[in-house]
Formats: structure tokens, sequence, C-alpha cells
């Protein structure tokens, strides 16, 4: 199958990789013509995937109407906040014949759109896929065993892709449940915050394990106003992401709580990072989300009141933890 993916972070590299490794042929377009020539000159990805050889069969361009036009699936896995501007320059190669797969976890700041709702928006009725579930980019390259999700109105194209992508190490499970995939894939990346900041102060498995909890309900509040399948999030791209996301070391999102609970400011923390912690741009998207709809999600607020009002993190758990004593499943609510 020949193959464009679009965006060269660690995670669309490890895709591309992944994949042409799987004998389809992939072409794999980047941003940055400096790190395309880095990887034509190297055959490596030393910003966002450093020590991981490129195989000369794998394509690299910064050209999208190469990456695009003529492949038979198109994978996009642009960060969020970039994503709708890569897409209307991808659109005039963009084909009704392809398959659109998304592979990116986030929600448009302004719009408080998710991926499907853009290129919806943007493109129309294309054939859309998105692909998600607790998967680090560091050990699908490796070869570990890894479990992920595919979600799709259209459950023959999302078959035949899961035929074409699966192997002994990327086992893949299809659903049809888009919004609730996406939703899943994004705010667990604000509860990994949450758990990073509280693992930063020191605070113990405990009090992990609550706001693992807690933020899953957050979740699956959300996700059943906005007409997702509450199951969806006690699968891969739910629950199963939430803890990979929220325990793994791997985790950006994680990295970048434990920073702040360690005392180290946001904007030190985005600084000495390479790569994006989609949680902080989500936190924004889900605090308006939440508002919007008359919806509680007390942990991304405290989230958003640590990173963007400066709220000092003991406070913010000492807030979370006095709150007005309540059900813990509410008999009208999910």
């Amino acid at each position: 199958m020949r193959i464009g993916v679009i965006g060269a972070g660690s995670w669309g590299t490890t895709l591309a990789l992944y994949l042409n490794r799987l004998g389809h042929e992939v072409t794999l377009w980047a941003y940055e013509k400096e790190l395309v020539e880095e990887i034509h000159r190297r055959r490596e990805n030393s910003l966002y995937l450093p020590g991981v050889h490129i195989d000369e069969s794998l394509q690299v361009t910064v050209d999208l109407e190469e990456a695009i036009h003529g492949k038979k699936a198109v994978l996009f896995v642009v960060p969020s906040q970039f994503y709708r501007g890569v897409l209307r320059q991808a659109k005039p190669y963009l084909s009704l014949n392809q398959a659109f797969i998304s592979a990116t976890k986030g929600i448009e700041t302004g719009s408080l759109m998710t991926m499907s709702q853009i290129v919806h928006q943007e493109i129309g009725r294309i054939p859309y896929a998105v692909l998600s579930g607790p998967s680090f980019a560091e050990e699908v390259v490796q070869g570990f065993p890894t479990v992920v999700t595919l979600a799709s109105q259209d459950m023959e194209m999302a078959g035949a892709l899961q035929k074409a992508f699966a192997s002994e190490v990327f086992r893949i499970y299809v659903h049809d449940d888009v919004i609730g995939t996406e939703l899943g894939g994004a705010v667990k990346n604000v509860i990994a915050i949450a758990v990073g900041i509280c693992d930063g102060l020191g605070f113990g498995l405990n009090a992990r394990a609550a706001l693992i909890t807690r933020g899953l309900y957050e979740m699956i509040k959300l996700g059943v106003v906005l007409g997702a399948n509450p199951m969806t999030f006690a699968g891969l791209s739910g629950l199963g992401d939430l803890i990979l996301t929220c325990t793994g070391d791997l985790s950006r999102n994680r990295t970048l709580g434990l920073q702040i609970g360690r005392g180290t400011s946001l904007e030190e923390v985005t600084r000495q990072m390479k790569a994006v912690a989609e949680g902080v741009e989500t936190t924004r998207s889900l605090k308006r989300l939440a508002e919007r709809h008359g919806i509680e999600m007390p942990i991304t607020e405290q989230v958003y009141m640590v990173l963007f009002e400066k709220k000092d993190p003991r406070e913010a758990v000492s807030e979370l933890m006095t709150r007005t004593l309540k059900r813990e499943w509410p008999r009208t609510e999910v």
C-alpha cells in the first residue's frame, strides 16, 4: 500500500518506520527543511527520534503534494494546534478516495473541535479514521508489543486498514466511536499533567490512583455529553491510554507535571522540551468545553489554574480534597 505520513515528530516518524518495515511504500513529510536534509544525509531524525536508523526505502520530503498525491492512505500526525493550518495546505492534494487516518491527540483551542470535526469542516466527508491507544513511540519503534484502537464510521475501511497495519507486535482493534476515541486521547493528557504534579509534590501512590480514577470520570462525563459511547472509555483509547500516560516515565505530559510539582515554571519546562506536550493547550480547551456544556471537571479546572494562573500546586490538591462530599456516581449521571 502507498501511504503518506504527514508530520515527522516522534510518533509520525515511528509510524512511518513501522509501516515501511511492514513492506508498505511510505513517504514521510516534515515541515522543517533542515530535518529532511538531515534524514537524507544521516538517515536519522536526531531531533525527535535520536539513535534510530531510517532505512533508505523510506522516502522523506518537505513537499506535501509528493507525500499525499496518489497515496491510498494518508496519516496525519500533526500537533493539534497546527493541524488545521497544515490540513489547509494539504487540501489541494487530498482525494475523497483516500483513507484519512488521524493519529493526533488533542482539541483545537479556538474552535474546541476534535480532529475529525476539523477534517470534516475543512475537507468534507473524506473517509476518516482515528488511531489511538496506549503507545509510546520509543517502544513501538523497538518492536515491543503494542495494542491500539482504530475507530471509524466506515467499518469496511477500518477493517481493511486493520489488516494492512497489524502485525505480531502491533495489534489493532476496530470500533465506530470516533468522538469517544478522540476525547479519550485528549483528556488523558490533562490528567497526566495532574498526576505528574501530584507525584512531583511527593503525595504518593494513593493520590495517583485517585487522580487517575476521578480523571476517568471526567473523561466519561464530557464524552457522554458530546455523544460518545461510555464503554469506549473503558477501552484502549480511554482507560488504557490514561494509565500509560499517567504512570509511564516516557510520558511528556506526566514529565511536565512532575517538573511543575517540583517547583519549575511552565515557561521553563516547555522551553526545555523538544516535543510538544499536548496536554498544556488541551487544558485550555477542556476547561472551555466544560463551561460550554455546564459540566463540572474539577481536576481539569485545577490543572488550568496551576498552569495559567500560577496557583500553588499544593493549594490545588487541597481544594480537590476538601470539595463538597458527594456520591461517587450520581444517579442522574453515567
